[in-house]
């Protein structure tokens, strides 16, 4: 049987926490940050989490994890 191969789009967009969840940079912290207010630009600074409902598909574009 074949290796299985990791998407590398799916690598290089998330970081694996040590409970094996996957966080995410959140859109939209990039440029016009000034019509953005300072709550929300603080909030675009966090990692956000993968929802439980894209995990099947994390893992598939993740076979060995990161």
């Amino acid at each position: 049987m074949p290796k299985l191969k990791t998407r590398k789009c799916a690598a290089k967009r998330l970081k694996q926490t040590g409970t094996g969840k996957f966080r995410h940079h959140k859109a939209g912290a990039r440029h016009l940050k000034s019509s953005k207010n300072a709550k929300r630009r603080r909030r675009l600074r966090q990692d956000g989490a993968v929802k439980s409902t894209e995990m099947s598909r994390i893992k598939a574009a993740l076979p060995y994890g990161l």
